[in-house]
This record gives structure tokens, sequence and C-alpha cells, in this order.
């Protein structure tokens, strides 16, 4: 297949696939059924013409017969005035008068026949288009009810992706939750078991630092171990007798 095949194929088929998206089943119904309502008008206006040519045919064979009623009327009259040559002339316009009533009854004979084919077509088609409409109705409901169900089930699907991401939101948020409370609870036992420094606690002297901070931390611990070593010597001379506290007093200030 050629490359202008394959295109003439391709928009045959999208074409076809844009016909099917905009065909709407409600207004196709709708339309055919209009379309039958009006075959089913154009029948009845026939049998309504044939009808109207049955009655003029009707009417001008009784305007003939009456005619010739009044020829065989004249005839005897002029029988009876001893004009048999007139007689003659008006049975021969009766004769004539009597072929075209043969004739009249023939058209009426087939317009009649017409007339009743029409009516039964007309019946036909009447009987059809109040089945069509009854299945249209049908059609027409079910499709309704099948777009609902439709809308229901998307409704659905979209309520079924919420939730779904509801729930995994809700997964994260848990799981972020529980990570927290595991590190503030591990935080916290570290804390009690002195792994680490409270915020709350003294800092620790550390080697590192400004040089001057350390000089200056240096000399506080110095102070710190002087004041402790003075109360340890306190706490002995205390433990001694007093004879030998006073030789170990020591001097006064001046």
């Amino acid at each position: 297949m050629g490359l202008l095949s394959r295109l003439a194929l391709l928009l045959r088929i999208r074409s076809k696939a844009a016909l099917e998206r905009a065909e709407d089943p409600v207004q196709v119904l709708d339309y055919s059924y209009q379309k039958q309502v009006e075959q089913l008008q154009q029948l009845r206006r026939a049998v309504a013409d044939v009808a109207t040519s049955e009655r003029r045919l009707e009417l001008q064979q009784a305007e003939l017969q009456r005619q010739t009623e009044r020829y065989e009327q004249q005839a005897f009259y002029a029988l009876r005035a001893n004009r048999e040559d007139l007689a003659r002339l008006i049975l021969q316009r009766r004769e004539l008068l009597l072929a075209q009533l043969n004739s009249y009854e023939q058209q009426l004979g087939q317009v009649r026949t017409q007339k009743e084919q029409l009516i039964e077509l007309e019946q036909q088609l009447r009987m059809r288009v109040e089945a069509f409409r009854s299945q249209k109705e049908v059609l027409k409901a079910r499709y309704s009810a099948a777009q609902a169900q439709a809308r229901i089930e998307e409704a659905l699907a979209g309520l079924s992706t919420e939730m779904t991401e509801m729930r995994l939101a809700l997964e994260r948020a848990q799981e972020k939750i529980l990570t927290a409370e595991a590190r503030a609870s591990a935080l916290h036992s570290l804390l009690e078991q002195g792994t680490l420094d409270s915020p709350l606690s003294p800092p620790l002297l550390t080697a590192g630092g400004d040089p001057l901070d350390r000089e200056l931390a240096r000399l506080d611990q110095d102070e710190q171990i002087e004041q402790q070593l003075q109360l340890l010597k306190q706490r002995l001379l205390l433990d001694r007798p007093a004879s030998e506290r006073q030789g170990h007093l020591p001097p006064a200030e001046t």
C-alpha cells in the first residue's frame, strides 16, 4: 500500500470515528421518526387526493346519468309528436353518453382500487410509525439510563481515585508521624542515658575553640580544683585532735 493510500485510509478512519462521536442516538431516532411521520402525512394526502378524484368522477358520472335519462325522456316526447327523426338523433346522443358512463365506471374502478391500496398502505405505515415511536421512546429511555449510569460510574471512578490518593497521603502522614515519634523517643533515651548532652546542662570543656576561651576555661578549671583541695584540707583538719589542729592552723592574716 502506497503512502497516499495509507493517508486516505487514515482520513477515512478518522472521519468515521469523528462521525460516530458526533452521532447522537436520540437525534437519530427523532430524525428517523420525523421522516416516517412525513411519509405518513404524504401518504394521507395521496389518499385524500385519490378520494377527491373519486368524488369528482362520481359527480360527473351522476350528471351523465341524469343527462341520459333526460335524453330518453326527450326521445319519448319526440316519438309521441311523430318526430322519429328527432327521437333517433336524441337516442344517438344518449348512446354517446352511455359510452362515456362506461368509461367513467372503469375510471372509478381504477381510482377506488388505488384508494383502497393507498388506505391499506397508510394503515400499515401508521402501525409501523406507532411501533417505531414506542420503540424510539424505549431506546431513548435506555440511552438516558445508560448515560446516567456512565456518569455515575465516572463519578465513582473519580471518587475511587481520590480516595486512593487520600489513603496514600494518610499513609505517608502516618509514616512521617511514626518516624518523628521514633526519633523523639530515641533522642529522649539518649539524653537520659547521658550519651547526648542536654541543652539545659552546662557545656563541656573541649580542646577546640578559640585559644582565649581555652585558656579561660583552663583557669576556671584550675580554680575549681584549688577550691576542692581547700575543702578537702579543711575536712582533714576537722577530723584531727585539737592539739594537732592548732599546730596546723593557717597563719592569721595581718
